[in-house]
């Protein structure tokens, strides 16, 4: 998973990244898992589908499988979501200790 280059989107206005909330709908602890895509296609098709009205304040960067520790320690995610199918949309999510 760490040797990999990955997409991730993030807020033109004010720098936040897209993140999925899994554990909140059940009541658990409400961790962030950062999204992650395989191709830039693919994040772009998931704006497209499930935010076109605010697709244009989003965009899509890129991050090295090594930067990807760092990046989840500094902004304090509980893991990953890992989006493989980003039309229905299908996430499988790792916790990243």
């Amino acid at each position: 998973m760490f040797s990999q280059a990955y997409y991730i989107i993030r807020s033109s206005l004010d720098g936040q990244y897209l993140v999925a909330q899994p554990d909140r709908a059940s009541g658990g602890s409400g961790s962030k898992y950062l999204l992650l895509f395989g191709e830039k296609f693919e994040a772009l098709s998931y704006l497209n589908t499930h935010a076109n009205d605010v697709a244009s304040r989003f965009g899509v960067e890129s991050v090295n499988g090594n930067q990807l520790k760092p990046l989840l320690q500094r902004w304090g995610f509980g893991g990953v979501g890992i989006v493989q199918d980003p039309l229905l949309p299908k996430i499988e999510f790792f916790t990243v200790g």
